[in-house]
């Protein structure tokens, strides 16, 4: 396997995000931290990083990175 630092960062960056929309939404739905913590979690394991890394290795093809 070889290092990409563009590609670790974007899906570092998505799977923050996610988390971050998930927790929220689940504060609003009513739910208690641990509840909330349960739903994040669920996202992330559904979270499909196929396109993150479509779109890294498009960006890097194209010199764009």
């Amino acid at each position: 396997m070889h290092d990409d630092p563009d590609l670790a960062e974007r899906v570092r960056a998505a799977l923050i995000a996610c988390a971050l929309e998930t927790y929220a939404d689940a504060g609003v739905r009513g739910l208690c931290a641990e509840g909330a913590w349960e739903a994040t979690v669920a996202a992330l394991r559904k979270l499909d990083l196929g396109p993150v890394c479509q779109a890294a290795r498009a960006a890097k093809a194209s010199g764009s990175g």
